[in-house]
């Protein structure tokens, strides 16, 4: 797939075309469902007992979670839906804000997983500490596809 760039400032290959790689795609897709999931997340905080209530039986320790924070989740919730949002486009676009906030949202993830486990004993966390390492090691090594 091909992505045109277009746009003024300091990038250096304004209308060279380049193309993205499936990775950089895959992660795109993932940071758009992260968007509707929190997007969906902060919907059903907002209105409890709408009709996507039953979705909280996926994961009920969440909705407990998030219930005890009160009317901060779905402030946290519509943020995480907006950083999500922000680095699935600029990823797209192949942008290098979108790279910045990609690797910001993966490096708080990872922060949290390592604090859950560590100090929540909440072990099943640790799956996330290579995943998420390893993307940003990815996209470390793409930055010089990214545009400003």
């Amino acid at each position: 797939m091909n992505v045109s760039f277009s746009g003024s400032g300091r990038d250096a290959r304004k209308g060279a075309t380049v193309s993205r790689p499936p990775g950089v795609t895959a992660l795109s897709l993932f940071f758009a469902i992260g968007a509707i999931t929190s997007g969906l997340s902060a919907v059903m905080l907002l209105f409890p007992g709408c009709a996507l209530e039953p979705l909280w039986r996926l994961n009920p320790r969440a909705h407990d979670g998030f219930a005890s924070m009160g009317s901060w989740a779905v402030l946290l919730m519509a943020a995480v839906c907006a950083a999500s949002v922000a680095a699935a486009v600029g990823l797209w676009r192949l942008r290098r804000w979108g790279l910045w906030m990609a690797l910001a949202i993966l490096s708080v993830n990872l922060a949290g997983d390592t604090a859950n486990a560590l100090l929540a004993h909440d072990w099943r966390t640790l799956i996330g500490i290579p995943i998420g390492g390893a993307m940003i090691l990815y996209l470390l090594a793409r930055r010089p596809l990214f545009a400003w």
